[in-house]
């Protein structure tokens, strides 16, 4: 996106100035409210982007991945072919009908310019939407839905987890409600709440005993749902995040939700279960296990959407990519460059965008990673610009910051 006037109009935001929009801006823009929606979907932990959409025509891919390294098309649990060069992981064949009627595409070797290798620093970069800056206090979503002109609403924007996520908090107003799939869990089960109990029985010898063996029985059961594959490391990374698996039921119940309110503008959902150090799989496998729910949901919520999916956007992100050679565990370690997705009716689907260069030595980050050639938030600010319809200076209070400039083109 080349955006001449953004960064200067970011500099003069912050001294004090206001530059109108400049008569050669490429993009309609307007002071009006929009219809338009954007639906914002965040898998924490890191997904392995070179296996999502994988690079099959460099030679370099299968030497770098020789046990996790996706077949190519056409061969056993081979990639789904997607323009010759790259392809889409297998799991994914539910979102191969919107890539062939170009309403998916991929902006690869993208993410943060931060070197962070950190989940938690990188995900708080990828909400607030300033690389490197930690003490911003509200999410980049909540600032667009404040420059986004329309009537205040609480349920303007939703958020779909166990708790309001950083991307969305901030002075404008918005909504949490919580996962269709979440376990049944009680007010008991959280800390202060036990052992606030705990001290009330703490008296009586039977109740006491009584409440603390059912405390641990719930424990038990919750430890018991938890999939096997699933380390202590990785529910850190998910941030509190639930794994895709109910992911479609939760896309059927948003896509119900914006039909039936027109007042819902955005929305944001983070699943979990990406951070793949061992035995992540190649076409079957963890990853995959992952994989098929996500892309399953994407299906369900593009076409539940109806009608209403040519006016929305769906972008799909992660907090940085993984190492291009497998480790010694036939899993990924944590890495930079990315891939980013962007579903809708008026995307520029079906193509692989981005400053692809390549999987040899010489062109990885630091000798071992995908470098990142797209700022993500250069695709962020053309979806608020090309689809949400903000200008220059609104897009400055959303991307204080600024975000780079790129050639991408990702609107029709």
């Amino acid at each position: 996106m080349q955006r001449r006037h953004f960064l200067t109009s970011s500099m003069a935001l912050a001294s004090g100035l206001v530059i109108p929009l400049g008569k050669n801006a490429w993009a309609a823009t307007s002071n009006n409210a929009t219809n338009r929606k954007l639906i914002v979907i965040m898998l924490r932990g890191a997904v392995d982007g070179l296996n999502v959409v994988t690079p099959y025509g460099d030679a370099n891919y299968r030497q770098l991945r020789p046990t996790i390294g996706l077949a190519a098309p056409g061969q056993e649990d081979g990639s789904i072919d997607l323009d010759g060069y790259f392809a889409l992981h297998p799991a994914l064949h539910a979102l191969q009908p919107l890539w062939e009627q170009k309403k998916l595409a991929f902006i690869h070797a993208s993410g943060s310019p931060d070197s962070s290798r950190s989940h938690f620093d990188a995900q708080a970069y990828l909400e607030s939407g300033t690389p490197g800056i930690k003490r911003t206090q509200d999410g980049w979503m909540n600032r667009l839905l404040a420059a986004l002109p329309a009537e205040s609403s609480p349920i303007r924007a939703i958020s779909i987890g166990p708790t309001m996520p950083a991307i969305l908090s901030g002075r404008a107003l918005a909504t949490n409600i919580g996962n269709s799939n979440a376990s049944n869990n009680s007010p008991i089960d959280r800390p202060q709440v036990g052992d606030a109990f705990a001290q009330m029985y703490r008296n009586n010898e039977k109740f006491s005993k009584t409440y603390q063996d059912a405390r641990s029985a719930r424990k038990e059961i919750a430890s018991a749902a938890m999939s096997p594959t699933m380390t202590q490391e990785m529910i850190n990374a998910n941030g509190g995040a639930p794994l895709p698996n109910g992911f479609p039921k939760d896309a059927a119940h948003l896509a119900t939700l914006m039909r039936n309110d027109s007042r819902i503008q955005m929305a944001f959902i983070a699943l979990g279960g990406w951070d793949t150090h061992a035995n992540q799989g190649a076409g079957k496998g963890q990853l995959a296990n992952r994989l098929a729910p996500l892309g399953q949901g994407l299906a369900t919520l593009a076409e539940q959407l109806g009608p209403l999916f040519d006016d929305t956007t769906i972008v799909v992100m992660s907090e940085f990519g993984r190492t291009a050679r497998e480790n010694g565990n036939r899993g990924t370690d944590h890495g930079h460059g990315n891939v980013m997705w962007l579903l809708g009716g008026r995307v520029h689907g079906g193509k692989v965008h981005g400053d692809w260069q390549g999987l040899s030595s010489d062109k990885l980050n630091e000798g071992r990673d995908l470098p990142v050639t797209t700022d993500f938030r250069s695709v962020l600010a053309q979806v608020a610009e090309r689809h949400l319809r903000l200008n220059d200076n609104q897009l400055t209070m959303v991307f204080p910051s600024g975000p780079g400039t790129s050639t991408l083109s990702l609107y029709v």
